[in-house]
């Protein structure tokens, strides 16, 4: 800590711009995030970043990565310490992280403790992956007579176990969306059951908006057969509710588009 606090007698004065870069889809970033990372001298970009958004750094621009995928050694603690050595040593770091910040992304952390060391701070939110990917693969989350609401709930809280609130959210008529699922399917799908929502519509969209976008649908009972016969894993979202049905109609649609070309 006490290295930390030594950067604060350096030049230029330091700041961070956390970042949101969208779903995936390189062309789904916001215009004020690009102009962040043109005007960046560091970047620390996640891993479910395209990394095509780097184009936009300018050449003299730092580009670290810290992805968080099994296997890999940066800590939130690590990735902290980056922020504001990076900040004190160069000016201006954009944090750079998937879908939306301050939609399971902790992003308001990383702020917060920019802010404990002086950093001037600022926030570009993304379009969410929670919206956007049922949307890629044709399923709104509310649309008029069907759903009137939506849930978007981990499935893995900081402890590893399954948040309460999908129990909860199984009990209103609400689209219900998944993030970080892919391993309690059977729990997801036993508690489908339990609460006699066995039958629900599901979707699971893995590479959401990306090209190699792959969709599983099927029936909340049937999550883990649904994973395993379209062979689906992460990073994927899981979607449950009636609107789901919309997928089926415009995956049929784009079937019979495909049969039908010259």
């Amino acid at each position: 800590m006490d290295t930390l606090n030594s950067f604060e007698s350096l030049e230029p004065k330091p700041r961070l711009t956390v970042v949101g870069a969208g779903p995936g889809d390189p062309e789904l970033i916001t215009l004020k995030a690009i102009k962040a990372l043109q005007e960046a001298d560091v970047v620390l970009y996640d891993a479910l970043v395209a990394t095509e958004l780097l184009a936009y750094c300018k050449p003299s621009c730092e580009q670290i990565y810290v992805g968080k995928r099994p296997g890999e050694s940066h800590s939130q603690d690590a990735i902290n310490f980056l922020i504001i050595e990076k900040a004190y040593m160069y000016g201006h770091v954009v944090r750079l992280k998937g879908g939306d910040p301050f939609v399971f992304g902790r992003g308001m952390e990383e702020l917060t403790y920019a802010q404990q060391f002086g950093l001037l701070t600022s926030y570009i939110p993304g379009i969410s992956s929670s919206i956007a990917t049922p949307a890629s693969a044709g399923i709104p989350v509310t649309t008029r007579g069907i759903s009137e609401s939506f849930w978007v709930i981990t499935a893995t809280k900081s402890d590893g176990s399954l948040s309460k609130d999908f129990a909860l959210a199984l009990q209103s008529s609400a689209t219900i969306i998944v993030l970080m699922g892919m391993n309690k399917l059977a729990q997801l799908a036993s508690l489908c059951q339990t609460f006699g929502k066995a039958d629900l519509p599901v979707a699971i969209i893995q590479h959401g908006t990306c090209a190699n976008q792959k969709v599983g649908l099927g029936k909340a009972e049937d999550l883990p057969s649904i994973a395993a016969e379209h062979q689906l894993s992460n990073p994927a979202i899981i979607v449950l509710g009636e609107v789901v049905k919309y997928g089926y109609h415009n995956l049929a649609q784009t079937l019979f588009s495909s049969i039908n070309q010259p």
